[in-house]
């Protein structure tokens, strides 16, 4: 028995091109990594609301889902730096990814500061308690919680390519390695904050949002200093040509952005608006507790982003075929798990966050189905977002993300605070037949027009 267990493990560690080696190392590294940073990010949830309260909690959440937006002023730099840099080391071109990292985080450090600029200037002229609702109960002023938020997510924004970096590499192990010391930081932080302080949402926000911009700045120096030492940004390989050209394939990757923010993170606001803050916290529990889903997934599929990009520059066509038939295979067992969390999840919530907040079972089932469809989108996305062809992908989010709000409110008003994912359920139903479609095409070498863009 413990020989075939052994040869059983050889095989799977031996077998296989290099590149399918090198998937599985950053699966199994990845899920190590991912299952500490997901039991800290559990743990955080009742220690932020029992620290704070419901409301204030809520608040936090809306204010971090609106600054978030800033990540989509990257126009698409990093998703476009990630397919350049994959592309670069299948033909083992070094000199021209040094050359576009040190033009994207120039890129980034331009579009950060600008942004600030105009949102301090601009948003100072509004008044931000009555915008997001904020009870009267609450005796604090939020606009400067929200540029504290600010600040940490334009610097957190400038150093964010070292992930790209590292996923194009076929690192992504290190960049949930990063995201875990962030967490690991922050629950301290907090953990200390609550036994030697009362809630206080500033400081609060300070830990939270500074603790994984300390923890990444740290990373940039370590890694380009070690083991990226030979790709390090220089501000002498800034180039005008490669950000014309890290431009170019950024702009789809932009739009899909702004269009998958709309879908996704408008769910807080319009929820704090219609519902009150304290709703928001009510929809976070069940996303986080399913969120355990994508994450899942999410460490499975991240290194075939860079692992299809370096396939069909290469022209491999069987390995993608075969690839894309095993993810979808998975899709399967993950929906199975998902069913069998949401028969566990009023009895997990009784555990977790005891009676601090009540979750309707509808809005469990909801989660539920929305990250079945969400694991079936992120297969076919990621194969052609590697692939770069997201012409398809990109009128779809469009389309999806300017009927979505609508939609959401009706359904909000309707059915509820569970209106806003089920709002998300049919836009993602009928991005889901498009993409699908696309694939086939792309994979059967059938793919010509609109299809093939």
């Amino acid at each position: 028995m413990l020989s075939f267990l052994k040869n059983k493990v050889q095989t799977f560690w031996t077998v296989g091109s290099e590149r399918t080696l090198k998937i599985k190392r950053n699966i199994i590294y990845t899920f190590l990594i991912k299952g500490i940073s997901v039991f800290i990010g559990f743990m955080l949830i009742p220690l932020t609301i029992d620290y704070l309260n419901p409301v204030q909690n809520g608040i936090w959440i809306t204010i971090a889902s609106l600054v978030s937006w800033i990540n989509t002023f990257d126009i698409g730099l990093s998703n476009g730096l990630r397919n350049r840099l994959a592309h670069s080391l299948a033909l083992g071109d070094k000199t021209n990814m040094k050359k576009d990292i040190s033009t994207t985080y120039a890129l980034l450090f331009i579009i950060a500061s600008v942004t600030f600029i105009l949102f301090f200037s601009i948003g100072s002229l509004f008044n931000w308690n009555d915008l997001l609702k904020v009870p009267l109960s609450v005796k604090l002023n939020i606009w400067p919680v929200i540029i504290l938020t600010l600040g940490f997510f334009c610097v957190q924004f400038i150093l964010q390519p070292i992930n790209s970096v590292l996923i194009a590499t076929h690192q992504p192990f290190k960049s949930s390695l990063i995201l875990l010391l962030g967490q690991a930081l922050t629950y301290i932080l907090i953990y200390v904050l609550s036994a030697f302080t009362k809630g206080n949402l500033f400081i609060l926000v300070f830990i939270a949002a500074g603790s994984p911009v300390l923890v990444l700045a740290l990373a940039n120096i370590y890694l380009y200093n070690t083991s990226l030492k030979k790709i390090s940004p220089r501000v002498n390989a800034v180039l005008v040509n490669n950000a014309k050209s890290l431009l170019n394939i950024g702009g789809a990757f932009f739009l899909i952005q702004i269009g998958a923010l709309v879908l996704y993170e408008t769910d807080n606001i319009l929820i704090t608006r219609m519902l009150g803050p304290g709703s928001v916290t009510t929809f976070n529990i069940p996303f986080k507790y399913f969120s355990i889903i994508s994450i899942i997934f999410y460490i499975i599929i991240t290194p075939y982003w860079s692992a299809f990009t370096d396939a069909y520059a290469r022209r491999d066509f069987e390995w993608i075929k075969s690839s894309l038939n095993k993810m979808r295979l998975l899709w399967v067992y993950v929906s199975a798990f998902a069913v069998l969390l949401y028969f566990f999840s009023g009895f997990f919530y009784k555990i977790w966050i005891h009676e601090l907040v009540t979750v309707p079972d509808i809005l469990s089932l909801s989660m539920a189905i929305y990250s079945i469809l969400q694991t079936w989108m992120v297969i076919h996305a990621y194969l052609l977002n590697g692939i770069g062809k997201l012409r398809i992908q990109l009128i779809m989010v469009l389309f999806t993300g300017v009927m979505n709000i609508p939609l959401s409110i009706w359904l909000i008003n309707n059915v509820g605070i569970s209106g806003a994912v089920w709002a998300n359920i049919i836009t993602m139903i009928i991005m889901n037949i498009f993409i699908t479609y696309q694939c086939k095409l792309i994979v059967e070498r059938r793919a010509t027009g609109i299809w093939y863009r």
